[in-house]
């Protein structure tokens, strides 16, 4: 039995309780990956709005939301005969050891930069990917998604007089600038509902 007070305890605990309510509770049990894309979503702009009040109690709550919602899909894909939470966890961490020779490995880095600098090389190395926008989610909200092409093909041709094009040329000024066009945007939104 590990230690109550120890990290991780009540991640346990919440394992358990899941695999209870996928034994016991017939709406988990009917729950699939697409059945629970929706609410993963929601989940995740809740973060987002809970990072943007900077209400710290209400991030951990939502936290907690999109973990459950990673605990549920990696426990229906346990049920498929698939992978479990532990190849989940297992994945992620294995990822940042490889990732950080500067603190994992005899790699060097002394700075922010150097270390995404790394990072991104490494990442290119491991995921081979035949164009500079393969793995580029396409459900990205729109402005995300262009600042992320444009990142990655920063000469990509702005020229158009159509709306599309102007707002492609704002995410390319943000881009050039080091800003999020998406989080810009939102917070002109909200200030002026304030």
């Amino acid at each position: 039995m590990p230690d109550p007070g120890a990290a991780g305890t009540e991640v346990l605990r919440l394992l358990e309780v899941t695999d209870r309510l996928f034994r016991e509770c017939p709406w988990t049990r009917e729950q699939t990956h697409d059945s629970l894309r929706p609410y993963l979503l929601e989940e995740a702009h809740e973060v987002l709005e809970a990072l943007d009040t900077g209400d710290t109690d209400h991030l951990r709550e939502e936290l907690g939301d999109l973990l459950m919602q990673i605990v549920f899909h990696a426990r229906h894909a346990e049920g498929q005969g698939g992978w479990d939470i532990d190849d989940v966890a297992a994945g992620i961490a294995d990822k940042l050891v490889r990732r950080s020779p500067h603190v994992f490995a005899d790699g060097s880095a002394a700075s922010a930069d150097e270390v995404d600098a790394a990072w991104q090389t490494i990442k290119a190395a491991e995921k081979r990917r035949s164009g500079p926008t393969e793995g580029i989610a396409a459900t990205l909200p729109a402005l995300a998604r262009a600042q992320k092409v444009l990142g990655r093909v920063p000469d990509l041709s702005l020229e158009g007089d159509d709306l599309g094009s102007r707002l492609l040329r704002l995410v390319a000024e943000a881009e050039a600038a080091g800003l999020d066009a998406e989080g810009e945007l939102r917070r002109a939104v909200a200030t002026r509902l304030a």
